[in-house]
């Protein structure tokens, strides 16, 4: 692997008639940077509850996944969602392999809340299956799915939902990635009066996501931002530049590009090194 990765995570509302993210990832392929991308679905996976005659329910902006709608999260992720992108990426000249957090045993996790239902908490991410993608010139697409630890429990080995911010936060921090981007259906993130705050440092973030200005889905974002950005000193890392995290707006031509290239887009989140 050439260097540490830019995390990408796509979610599906971004993905319109004017959005260019699969082309500006096989730009990014082209020019040599490595990209590891995790998406969402959630629109898709309700739209197919409600077909199902099943409600969805979201508790703190996760969805609650009892063993019906387990079966579809599995189905529409890694099946429908996972193989349109990699088809879609690849008909504009990337090269792309879908997995899932199960896959290779990426992604170890246990059940969070038991009122949540089968939704997992990351115990431990196993890297390597990246690495081994990325040295072979693919880029992983990645489903937000992991496999319950083996703990002696009734669930355990099998699937767990997992946010895909979540996912890809914890993918970010355990890859060492420089920069974690958020595409998104907004603008960035927003102070109290609806405007987008350009600029966050970890402690100006963590305060409001307490004060309650950060709610529903932003808040796993913003989670999933300060993770990325959580560095442990050391020699090597003083003497280099803090990771970054990014949310962007997705539907915006070429956002991704510009937020790779240092255009100021959206809201960044500066890491610093936590003693």
């Amino acid at each position: 692997m050439p260097g540490p990765p830019v995390v990408v995570k796509i979610g599906g509302s971004t993905l319109g008639s004017h959005d260019t993210s699969l082309r500006d990832l096989v730009t990014l392929q082209q020019e040599g940077t490595a990209v590891v991308v995790v998406h969402g679905g959630g629109n898709v996976i309700s739209q197919w509850m409600q077909r199902q005659g099943i409600p969805p329910r979201f508790i703190r902006g996760l969805r609650v996944t009892d063993a019906a709608s387990l079966e579809i999260v599995v189905a529409v992720l890694t099946g429908l969602i996972n193989k349109e992108l990699v088809s879609g990426l690849q008909a504009l000249g990337g090269r792309a392999i879908g997995i899932s957090g199960i896959d290779g045993g990426l992604l170890e996790a246990r059940i969070a809340d038991p009122e949540l239902g089968f939704v997992g908490e990351i115990q431990q991410v196993n890297g390597g299956v990246l690495k081994a993608i990325l040295d072979s010139g693919y880029i992983p697409m990645v489903a937000p799915l992991a496999m319950h630890c083996h703990d002696g429990s009734e669930h355990a080995g099998g699937a767990l939902n997992i946010n895909g911010d979540t996912v890809a936060g914890e993918l970010a921090f355990a890859l060492g990635a420089q920069r974690l981007i958020f595409l998104t259906d907004v603008e960035g993130i927003m102070d109290g009066n609806g405007r987008v705050i350009p600029r966050l440092d970890r402690r100006t973030a963590k305060l409001l996501s307490t004060s309650g200005v950060i709610r529903g889905g932003m808040i796993p974002k913003l989670d999933a931002c300060l993770r990325a950005v959580e560095v442990q000193p050391s020699p090597e890392s003083l003497n280099s530049q803090p990771p970054v995290a990014h949310v962007v707006d997705g539907r915006r031509p070429e956002a991704l590009l510009d937020c790779v290239r240092g255009i100021a887009v959206g809201t960044s989140i500066i890491g610093d090194f936590v003693r």
